[in-house]
């Protein structure tokens, strides 16, 4: 009785939450996560484990409370599946999403969202459905495309080898599929700093100018969903 009680309460939970906060629609050219924004995840405990669907008992990965690079988890929210939450997580693959509880998680609603258009070599940043930033960028090479998909900001980052990235970096939870040969660098997704804005010649990752990149900085937070499309 106190176990039903108990699923319940949490069903109810779930259902005033999800009431409460719009999740975006997983529409094809993220049209609805850029008139509403991002509703985002964060942990509860020290970890927590994906699983590959609601109530299953197969763990695609086990995310930290602490990314890579010591920022808070984010996660971003795709849509509720009763109590459970389909989520975005750097440690899956491109387009994989993985499911947590909701009683696991603390939930934000993130005004902001972005989309790439790679054809235009432009990065818009979206607030309630308004455009309030535009920023030319440079796209991956033909040989090192920049991914299509939906992704999130998971770390924000100063000081790490400015010669190669700039001022600033924001990190994304994609993975570079087609890394150039001899590449050091790792397969993060990126916007950061570097040469080219308006051309195709990087190794993925989104080059963008130093005030741009301030802005962004100071704007847009962790667990902000990142929409790139052709």
């Amino acid at each position: 009785m106190r176990r039903r009680r108990a699923a319940l309460a949490a069903g109810a939970v779930a259902a005033a939450v999800s009431a409460a906060i719009v999740v975006p629609g997983g529409s094809a050219d993220g049209s609805s996560v850029l008139r509403h924004g991002s509703v985002v995840a964060r942990l509860r405990g020290n970890g927590v484990s994906l699983r590959a669907a609601p109530g299953s008992t197969r763990v695609l990965a086990v995310v930290d409370g602490r990314t890579q690079f010591g920022s808070r988890t984010t996660l971003p929210v795709v849509s509720f599946r009763g109590r459970w939450l389909e989520v975005i997580s750097t440690a899956l693959p491109n387009g994989v999403h993985g499911f947590i509880r909701l009683d696991q998680t603390w939930l934000r609603r993130d005004p902001v969202a972005i989309d790439v258009d790679l054809s235009a070599r432009r990065l818009r940043v979206w607030r309630d459905g308004v455009v309030v930033r535009r920023v030319d960028v440079a796209i991956g090479a033909p040989s090192s495309p920049t991914p299509i998909g939906q992704f999130a900001v998971t770390d924000e980052l100063t000081g790490l080898d400015p010669a190669a990235y700039g001022c600033c970096i924001l990190a994304l939870s994609g993975h570079q599929t087609r890394l150039p040969s001899g590449w050091p660098g790792g397969d993060r997704l990126a916007i950061h700093g570097g040469g080219g804005i308006g051309s195709a010649v990087s190794s993925g990752c989104l080059h963008a100018a130093e005030p741009d990149l301030r802005w962004l900085m100071r704007q847009v937070p962790l667990g902000t969903q990142v929409m790139i499309h052709p």
